[in-house]
């Protein structure tokens, strides 16, 4: 079957690697995540990854410290996070380079973006550590400036929900889902997909989003293969 996109940026939160441990890894949950990432990489997907680092630190709760300094601490969280999908995916057999936006030539490569499309070129995951690399930005921003960067044809964000609502489905019952969305709409209608500044960069950059649940992490899969899931967010309907 060809693939509906040929490459693709999966928007991972860390909190999703701490399953229900809720802090930490828990490598179960890992290792189902990037088995299904190896299963697109086998139908010819070329895969990059940004992960967030709530699983290790929430920036916005860390009280009086420094917001930068705070930041920075969750930058080092999503490197962390970074190395542990790497070392899954290539236990897995699938090759993985882990590119920072901070550099640590120790441990990663710095971000290149034309080392970054060889490697996917190459079959190879890249994962993206440290976020934009500069405080007060999230890593949904991130991902959306590395989406662009390296022509991505969507961006997969997996959440803990199985789309995009008009209300918080977990508070109110009547919440109604939306199938297809426009950037526009998002940002008008305030919805919680993802912050306003990534939201208008893939506005401005007509960068699609799918957002799934990834409580089955073989949604990825079923949307590489054409199954409507989840909610596409789109530059216009």
């Amino acid at each position: 079957m060809e693939p509906k996109y040929k490459r693709i940026l999966l928007k991972l939160s860390g909190e999703v690697l701490a399953g229900d441990k809720g802090h930490g890894f828990d490598f179960d949950v890992v290792n189902e995540v990037c088995s299904s990432v190896k299963k697109l990489h086998d139908l010819g997907v070329q895969v990059a990854i940004v992960v967030g680092g709530g699983n290790f630190w929430r920036g916005r709760s860390s009280g009086d410290m420094d917001r930068t300094r705070a930041d920075h601490i969750g930058m080092l969280a999503t490197v962390m996070n970074s190395l542990a999908l790497a070392d899954t995916l290539e236990t897995l057999g699938v090759e993985a380079v882990v590119q920072t936006a901070l550099d640590m030539p120790r441990i990663a490569e710095p971000f290149v973006k034309t080392k970054a499309v060889a490697h996917l070129e190459d079959g190879k995951v890249v994962i993206f550590g440290c976020g934009t690399g500069s405080p007060f930005f999230s890593t949904d921003t991130g991902a959306a400036l590395r989406a662009a960067e390296i022509g991505a044809d969507i961006i997969f964000k997996a959440t803990n929900v199985d789309g995009v609502y008009d209300k918080d489905p977990n508070k109110f019952y009547d919440a109604e889902k939306y199938d297809v969305i426009t950037h526009q709409e998002i940002l008008s209608k305030g919805l919680k997909v993802m912050d306003s500044t990534a939201a208008s960069l893939c506005r401005d950059n007509n960068i699609p989003i799918l957002v799934f649940n990834l409580n089955d992490p073989e949604n990825m899969v079923r949307a590489i293969e054409g199954e409507t899931i989840g909610t596409l967010c789109v530059e216009e309907i």
